[in-house]
């Protein structure tokens, strides 16, 4: 029995050094991500009102009209979509979020504006897609985010419990059975002292008695 939670011990302390070793390694990349992250929002917001003011300097290059309904008309098929993939961090899975621009998409968009006020929409196609760009990074970085704050949280659990609840409770039965042990190592040698203390009294009175018939 000594020897299985000997065995158990030594995984238990196996396994608390691998994952306080993984949450290092998610703590580092949350540090990091949490510095882009904030980067990442500045850039947002400048890129929104650099594509709001581009927007409103569109409407009045081609006579103040809103040209929205007419990007909606001529908009088919989304250029810009976004995949899902996963990013491998000491053995977890973090989403990422990956954009994918397809310019064949644009075509009936670049012919808008051809008439009057070309360069300028064109230049708030590009503005507004940095802004979409910037966006989609942000997107990502949060959920990513948001993913590791939550494994971060749970392999801590799972460090801490094993550091302050399983390994100290295997020891403490390892205690308990060196102590049993001691003890009934104790007994055995005072049973066996009394064993030979008894023999000793027999053999010395068998001893008397041989003295005694040869008188």
């Amino acid at each position: 029995m000594l020897q299985q939670f000997k065995a158990r011990l030594t995984g238990a302390k196996k396994g608390h050094g691998l994952l306080k070793k993984k949450r290092d390694a998610l703590k580092k990349k949350f540090q990091d991500m949490l510095k882009k992250i904030v980067d990442t929002k500045l850039e947002v917001g400048n890129s929104l009102k650099e594509a709001a003011f581009s927007f409103a300097k569109a409407n009045w290059a081609v006579g103040g009209e809103d040209i929205s309904m007419s990007i909606m008309e001529r908009a088919k098929e989304p250029s810009i979509t976004c995949k899902l993939n996963a990013d491998n961090v000491a053995g977890v899975k973090l989403p990422v979020f990956k954009m994918a621009h397809d310019p064949k998409k644009d075509g009936d968009i670049q012919t808008l504006g051809v008439a009057h006020g070309g360069a300028v929409i064109q230049a708030c196609r590009e503005t507004y897609f940095r802004a979409m760009t910037a966006v989609i990074e942000l997107a990502s970085l949060q959920t990513t985010f948001f993913t590791l704050n939550e494994e971060i949280k749970m392999t801590g659990r799972r460090v801490n419990a094993l550091e302050y609840v399983i390994i100290p409770k295997i020891q403490s039965v390892m205690d308990y059975i060196d102590q049993e042990m001691d003890e009934q190592a104790r007994e055995e040698f005072f049973r066996v002292k009394k064993v030979v203390e008894k023999k000793k009294k027999k053999l010395a009175m068998e001893k008397a008695l041989e003295d005694a018939h040869k008188l």
